[in-house]
C-alpha cells in the first residue's frame, strides 16, 4: 500500500511585520496529490489596514518537550546536598573561584570554565553544557562568576546583556540562555542556492522584523524563525548567530527560496469584505482516502472563493504588462512575486487608491496565478463635530447638507481614493460653514478589509459681527488738520449663516466713508441667501438669491484722454433690488437667471443730480453741457431688466500656479419696463486660457510656467444708457491706462497675453494688450470719447511681479510712448 504524507502547511505574507505585532491569523488551502504535478493553492484569512499600519499575526506555536527522566539518585545523596556542610564548601569553593578568576582567564580558556562533564559548556542540555539532565547552562556560570558581567548587573543603565562568550564563534540558536537578553549587530541573509549574500536592499529583508541594534530574547528569535519557516518563501530557511568582541551577536539566515511551475495567466482579485474560512487541521491518523478528499474539498473551497469575489479595479494594460513579466521569468519564485506585487500596489497608488494592498497569492504551481488583493472597501462613513477642544459634540449643520457634498465614491460599498477625499475637502469647504475638516479613514475592526472614513468637522459662530474702520484726515482751515476734520470711516457688518442647519444665511453690510455724515456716500447690501431650492434631498443644486442695494462708483465714461486735463468726475448712484436663481453645475461652474430692478442718479462732485457731463473751458471754467448721462436725460433713470450668466471654469491649481480654462458670458435684456421704455440686449464674452507650458509633479517642485490668452468682447444692441457703455483701459481692461481713459463704446474688444515665469514661491510676467472700440464710438450718445478727446484704441506691453496679493508693474502705453509703475491688488484675469 503506498504511504503518503502531507506536506507542511505554507503561508504566504508579503510584507509581514514584526513576529511580536501581527494580528492576522492566515487560514490556507493545501491542495496535494502524490503524483509529481502537485497543485497547491494558498489564501490567507486577513484583516486588512491601510498602508503603513501594522499588521498582526497570531501563529499557534507547539513545542514539544522531552519527558522528564526520573532521578536515579538515592535519598541519601539529595540530603548530602541541602546539608549545611555542603552549602559551607561550595560557598567557600565560590569565593575562592571568583577572587582567582583573572589569574586563571589567563592560563585556561573560557569555554571549559562553565562545561559540564561534555559538550561545549555554552547550554548543557542532556550532558551538553554540564552533564546533568537539567542542563545548566555553562554561559550563565561564568557570568555569575565574572567580576565584569557583575558590574554590567549592577549598572542600572544596562538594557541588554553581553552574551559572555568568545568572540567570532558560531552559536547555533537553541545553545543561546533564555535568561538574557541579546543586541544584535548585522544581520545577514546568506543564498544557499546561490552561495551569495543577499544585500540590504532586498525583498527578503521585509520579511523579518529583526532589526541592527535591536535588543532580543531567545524566545523572540525562535519566534522570528518559526515565521520564516512558516511564511511559504523559503524550501528551507535556518537562523545562526556570531558573537562579536563588544557583547553583541550577529544573526546569520542561510535560506533556499521556494520555486513552483510557470503560468501562462494572470488573475486579479478583490478579496475585500470577504468573510474570513476557518482553517480544519488535518488529522495526521487520517487514511490516504480521507487525506485526498479533505485536500480536494479545500481545493474545491478555494475554487469557489474565486468566483465569488469581485473583479479588481487593476487596469488591463497593467495585467498584460504582469503576464509578459511571468512569461519572460519562467518559474515562478519569490522574487517574481515581489516585482508583481509592487507593480500592482504601484498602479492603486498612483490612481489614488493609497489603501491598496496585495495580501496573497493563489493557485501556485498552476497554470493561472491568482493575485489576491484588498483595495479598501468603505463600509461606513462616520460625520462627528467637535468642539474648540476637540470634544464630540452635537452639531448644528444637518447630515443631509453634508452628505450631498460628499462624492459617490465615499459611500459605503465603494473604494476608498484620495482624489475623491481632496474633492469631498474642498465641496465641504466651499461650504464656508466649518473652521476645522478633517478626513481620517480607519480599519473596520467588526469587517474584514473594511474601512470607517470618520469625517470631523469644527463649525463656525453661527451669528459674527465685524466692524472695520478707516481714518481719513481732511485738511481744515490754514491747511491744518482738526480734530472736528478727522472723518471716521468703514464697514459694519452682520452676519447670520446656518439658519435651521441648512446652510441658509443674512448678510448686512453698510460702508461709508464719513459715519458722522452718511448721507453724502453711504452704500448697504442686505443679501439673503436660500440653497437647494429643490429639496435638500434632490441632486439638482439650485440656490436662490434676493437682495436690496445701494452703491456709489465713478463712471469712467466721463472721463478725459491724454490730450486735456483732467475734468471734474460723475458719479452713479444705483439702488435696487434683485432676485436670481443660480444652479451649480460644479462647484465652479454655474448658470444664474434672475430679475433686476434699480434706480440710477447721475451727480456731481457737490452729489447734486446732473443730467450731463461736465468739459473744462478753455478760460479754465467748467461747463455742464457734455453728454448726457442717462437715458431719461434727466439724471436719473428707472430700469427693470433680465440678466444672465453662464460661467464654465475647469481651472486647478498646480503646485499653486493656475492652469485650465475659464470662460463666461453674461447677457442682460431690456423688457421696456422703465424710463423711456428701454429695450436693449447687453451681451459680454469673456474666455481666458492658463497654458501650462512645462510638466512638473511632486511636492517641492516650483511654480510651472504658464502663458495666459485672454479675450473680451463687448457689445450692445438697442438703447443703451452712457453710464453702461463698455470702457476701454484700466487695470482689468488695458493696463498701463487709467479707467476709461483710451473711450466709452457699444462694442469693443480685448485682447491680451501674459508670460508667467516661476521665480522662488512667487513669479514674474511680461505682459503685451490691445484695445479697440471697433468704430462703435460714435453711437454712443452725445460721443464722449470725442468730447473727452480720447482715441478709442490704445495698446500697451510691460513687466511685473506678483509679491503676495499686490502686483507691481511696469507699463507703456503705445499712445503716448511713456511708462509707468503701478501697484494693483488682485488677479488680472
Amino acid at each position: 500500500m503506498a504511504s503518503f504524507t502531507a506536506a507542511k502547511t505554507h503561508i504566504l505574507p508579503l510584507i509581514p511585520a514584526p513576529a511580536s505585532t501581527r494580528r492576522w491569523a492566515p487560514s490556507i488551502t493545501v491542495s496535494v496529490s502524490p503524483s509529481p504535478a502537485s497543485t497547491r493553492h494558498i489564501a490567507l484569512s486577513r484583516h486588512v489596514l491601510p498602508p503603513k499600519s501594522n499588521f498582526t499575526s497570531n501563529f499557534r506555536v507547539s513545542c514539544s518537550s522531552r519527558e522528564s527522566i526520573p532521578s536515579k539518585h538515592s535519598p541519601s545523596i539529595l540530603r548530602f546536598l541541602v546539608s549545611p556542610k555542603c552549602i559551607a564548601i561550595a560557598s567557600v569553593a565560590g569565593i575562592i573561584f571568583h577572587l582567582a578568576t583573572p589569574v586563571l582567564s589567563k592560563i585556561i580558556s573560557l569555554p571549559f570554565i562553565g562545561g559540564g562533564g561534555g559538550g561545549s559548556g555554552y547550554k548543557g542540555s542532556g550532558g551538553s553544557g554540564s552533564g546533568g539532565s537539567g542542563g545548566w547552562q555553562g554561559d550563565d556560570f561564568w557570568r555569575f562568576l565574572s567580576p565584569e558581567a557583575v558590574a554590567k548587573d549592577d549598572d542600572p543603565q544596562q538594557e541588554w546583556d553581553s552574551h559572555g562568550l568568545p568572540a567570532n564563534i558560531v552559536v547555533q540558536l537553541n545553545r543561546l540562555s533564555g535568561f538574557k537578553k541579546y543586541k544584535l549587530g548585522e544581520i545577514i541573509f546568506f543564498d544557499r542556492r546561490r552561495g551569495t549574500t543577499v544585500g540590504s536592499e532586498d525583498f527578503i529583508f521585509e520579511m523579518v522584523s529583526l532589526r541592527p541594534c535591536g535588543i532580543y530574547t531567545k524566545a523572540q528569535l525562535q519566534k522570528e524563525l518559526e515565521t520564516l519557516s512558516t511564511c511559504g518563501l523559503f524550501e528551507k530557511v535556518d537562523l545562526e548567530t556570531m558573537t562579536n568582541p563588544n557583547g553583541t551577536i550577529d544573526v546569520k539566515i542561510p535560506f533556499i527560496e521556494s520555486t513552483w511551475q510557470g503560468a501562462d495567466m494572470f488573475r486579479c482579485i478583490n478579496v475585500g469584505l470577504m468573510e474570513e474560512s476557518k482553517p480544519i487541521e488535518m488529522d495526521p491518523h487520517m487514511t490516504f482516502k480521507e487525506q485526498r478528499e479533505y485536500l480536494m474539498s479545500q481545493q474545491q473551497d478555494y475554487i469557489m472563493k474565486i468566483n465569488a469575489s469581485r473583479p479588481c479595479l487593476l487596469s488591463t494594460p497593467v495585467q498584460k504588462e504582469i503576464l509578459m513579466m511571468l512569461k519572460e521569468h519562467g518559474k515562478v519564485n519569490p522574487r517574481i512575486l515581489h516585482k508583481i506585487r509592487n507593480r500592482v500596489q504601484q498602479w492603486y497608488h498612483e490612481n489614488g487608491y493609497s489603501w491598496a494592498t496585495v495580501v496573497n497569492f493563489g493557485n501556485l504551481n498552476t497554470k493561472e496565478l491568482v493575485c489576491e488583493v484588498a483595495e479598501g472597501d468603505i463600509t461606513k462613513v462616520a460625520i462627528q463635530f467637535q468642539d474648540k477642544l476637540g470634544n464630540v459634540c452635537e452639531g448644528n449643520t444637518r447630515l443631509s447638507v453634508i452628505n450631498r457634498q460628499l462624492p459617490s465614491q465615499l459611500s459605503s460599498g465603494q473604494v476608498l481614493n484620495i482624489v475623491a477625499v481632496k474633492e469631498a475637502l474642498r465641496n465641504i469647504n466651499s461650504l464656508g460653514l466649518f473652521s476645522n475638516i478633517e478626513f481620517n479613514p480607519r480599519t473596520d475592526e467588526q469587517n474584514a478589509g473594511g474601512i470607517i472614513l470618520e469625517i470631523k468637522l469644527e463649525e463656525l459662530e453661527p451669528m459674527s459681527t465685524e466692524v472695520s474702520t478707516e481714518w481719513s484726515i481732511v485738511p481744515g482751515r490754514g491747511g491744518r488738520p482738526t480734530l472736528a476734520s478727522i472723518q471716521p470711516g468703514g464697514t459694519i457688518s452682520f452676519e447670520h449663516r446656518n439658519i435651521q442647519g441648512l446652510n441658509r444665511s443674512l448678510l448686512c453690510s453698510i460702508n461709508t466713508s464719513d459715519f458722522l455724515n452718511p448721507q453724502d456716500d453711504l452704500a448697504f447690501k442686505l443679501e439673503y441667501v436660500h440653497p437647494y431650492v429643490d429639496g435638500i434631498y434632490n441632486p439638482q443644486d439650485r440656490t436662490f438669491k434676493a437682495s436690496c442695494f445701494n452703491s456709489r462708483k465713478m463712471s469712467p465714461v466721463f472721463t478725459s484722454g491724454l490730450r486735456i486735463e483732467e475734468v471734474p468726475p460723475i458719479w452713479v448712484d444705483r439702488m435696487g433690488l434683485k432676485a436670481n436663481i443660480t444652479e451649480n453645475f460644479t462647484p465652479q461652474s454655474k448658470f444664474t437667471c434672475g430679475l433686476v430692478m434699480e434706480e440710477i442718479k447721475t451727480r456731481d462732485e457737490s452729489s447734486h443730480i446732473s443730467a450731463n457731463g461736465q468739459r473744462l473751458l478753455p478760460n479754465g471754467g467748467v461747463t455742464a453741457d457734455g453728454p448726457p448721462t442717462t437715458l431719461s436725460g434727466t439724471g436719473i433713470d428707472r430700469l427693470v431688466f433680465l440678466q444672465a450668466n453662464i460661467t464654465r471654469d475647469n481651472t486647478r491649481f498646480v503646485n499653486g500656479a493656475i492652469v485650465g480654462d475659464r470662460n463666461v458670458f453674461q447677457l442682460d435684456q431690456g423688457v421696456g419696463i422703465g424710463s423711456r421704455f428701454p429695450v436693449f440686449n447687453r451681451h459680454q464674452l469673456t474666455v481666458t486660457k492658463f497654458l501650462q507650458l512645462l510638466d512638473v509633479q511632486g511636492a517641492g517642485t516650483p511654480l510651472p510656467p504658464v502663458l495666459v490668452l485672454h479675450g473680451h468682447y463687448g457689445g450692445c444692441v438697442g438703447d443703451l444708457p452712457n453710464y453702461d457703455a463698455f470702457t476701454l483701459g484700466g487695470p482689468y481692461s488695458v493696463r498701463g491706462y487709467n479707467m476709461g481713459e483710451l473711450g466709452a463704446a457699444r462694442n469693443i474688444l480685448e485682447l491680451a497675453a501674459e508670460l508667467r515665469i516661476p521665480v522662488r514661491n512667487t513669479h514674474a510676467y511680461i505682459f503685451a494688450e490691445h484695445g479697440n472700440d471697433l468704430g462703435s464710438s460714435k453711437d454712443v450718445k452725445g460721443n464722449p470719447t470725442k468730447v473727452y478727446k480720447r482715441v478709442g484704441y490704445g495698446s500697451s506691453f510691460g513687466i511685473g511681479a506678483k509679491l503676495g496679493s499686490v502686483r507691481v508693474e511696469y507699463a507703456v502705453d503705445h499712445n503716448s510712448g511713456t511708462g509707468a509703475f503701478f501697484f494693483r491688488f488682485g488677479e488680472r484675469f
